[in-house]
């Protein structure tokens, strides 16, 4: 059973996840941004030992920890090819990762069966993670609203793409964003302007 953790953390608010299956002893984090000596404290007091990090897109309020955390787990990190060439005032620097992933990718990693969205929009990269019932959406779709468009590597016409990929899904996933509160998914059909 899907077992999350939430952190939210720096200026930007970005909401880090921990996830895993309950019965595992190994981790998932999806954006961790900002704050390594807080996630990593986390960890400890969990128990867990860090699998992977799974970034759903390479602006700097996504992957500021990564390295670090890297660094200190030795942990394999996944980031779509996509989000290589965005410019470095995004990224904080150049993006650090060991795999990439892309539009049907799918893992098992913490006991859980992850499956890869391509959700170009926000960014070329950006992707959603889906597994056990939840979507990861990082910044394509928000609670109420979906991610902005209008910096470098941005694109409106394929954010409409995925938003209408994501309306298309038949299950009433509980949906995770980058920021900001969770939803369900059949909450967002209903009452998201972007999604209805």
């Amino acid at each position: 059973m899907l077992e999350v953790k939430s952190l939210t953390l720096g200026s930007y608010q970005t909401n880090c996840y921990i996830i895993r299956d309950s019965a595992a002893s190994r981790c998932c984090l999806i954006d961790p941004g900002y704050d390594a000596d807080t996630i990593l404290d986390k960890l400890t007091e969990l128990g867990l030992t860090v699998e992977a990090i799974l970034l759903t897109h390479g602006h700097f309020d996504h992957v500021g920890a990564v390295r670090e955390i890297a660094a200190d787990t030795g942990c394999r990190v996944y980031l779509c090819a996509e989000d290589l060439n965005l410019p470095p005032q995004l990224t904080g620097g150049k993006l650090y990762y060991t795999d990439t992933y892309g539009e049907g990718t799918k893992l098992h990693l913490a006991g859980l069966d992850i499956t890869v969205l391509h959700t170009p929009g926000h960014t070329p990269g950006s992707v959603c993670l889906r597994t056990e019932g939840a979507l990861f959406s990082g910044d394509t779709l928000f609670a109420g609203t979906c991610g902005r468009t209008d910096l470098p590597g941005g694109s409106w016409e394929q954010m409409q793409g995925s938003l209408r990929r994501l309306a298309a899904i038949p299950e009433n996933l509980w949906v995770l964003p980058g920021h900001g509160e969770t939803s369900t998914l059949d909450s967002e059909k209903k009452h998201n302007p972007y999604l209805c």
